[in-house]
């Protein structure tokens, strides 16, 4: 008999315990789904940080790179052959020069704007060398060449344009002599004979047209117009 007075002491049920311990799963499942969620979204936004940045630093290099491009004499100090464009510009420190160069092409499966730099170069024939091997690496790259790349970003694909006689022209126009890389046709005979040069004549500007693919931070098409100093000095 109980004894008046007296709280009668129970437990939990079977059934209390398995309601308790499904509340708790289900708890515990939604919140190792929000923390995923979050982890994901930073993952995420920090990716496409990471792509935006990258460009923004390919680009970034680009001006630098024509901006400290020399001419340097019987040299050719810029050109774009469709496949490359090629660039010989004071190098690091501004002690010797360098050559470099922007082309697109497959990498892991996908089209990728890549640079590539030659070494420090002192003299003609390492110039004229590495002009070559420039145009060796946009298309059939060795190692030693792939060593000396950096991959930009995803790139459907590219064109470049140079600004001359106030106009946007194909680079490799031949409207304006010396702009294919041929020497000036003679003058008239009985004028008098200006100076030639096989150095092709340095255009005003370059515009960048880049095709940026989809599913990346930033995509369509992108365009960025590059002035030479001579020019923006002389206008200022």
């Amino acid at each position: 008999m109980t004894r008046p007075g007296r709280r009668t002491l129970r437990g939990f049920t079977l059934v209390e315990l398995l309601v308790a311990l499904f509340v708790l799963s289900l708890l515990a499942m939604l919140s190792w789904r929000a923390l995923d969620g979050m982890v994901r979204t930073q993952s995420q936004t920090q990716a496409r940080a990471d792509e935006v940045l990258a460009l923004q630093v390919g680009l970034a290099q680009w001006n630098t790179d024509l901006d400290a491009l020399i001419q340097l004499p019987q040299l050719r100090a810029l050109e774009w052959n469709g496949r490359v464009l090629r660039i010989t510009r004071i190098g690091p420190g501004k002690e010797g020069v360098v050559v470099a160069a922007w082309a697109q092409r497959i990498v892991n499966g996908r089209g990728t704007w890549l640079r590539w730099q030659s070494p420090l170069l002192n003299t003609r024939g390492q110039v004229e060398e590495a002009w070559l091997r420039a145009d060796n690496w946009s298309q059939n790259p060795g190692d030693a060449e792939r060593a000396r790349e950096v991959a930009i970003a995803p790139l459907a694909e590219w064109q470049v344009f140079y600004y001359r006689n106030d106009a946007w022209v194909h680079p490799q126009s031949s409207d304006v002599p010396g702009a294919s890389g041929q020497p000036a046709p003679p003058p008239p005979q009985g004028t008098p004979a200006a100076p030639t040069s096989t150095a092709p004549v340095l255009p005003d500007g370059v515009r960048l047209v880049l095709a940026l693919p989809g599913g990346q931070a930033i995509s369509g098409t992108l365009t960025v117009d590059w002035v030479s100093p001579r020019v923006a000095g002389s206008r200022s």
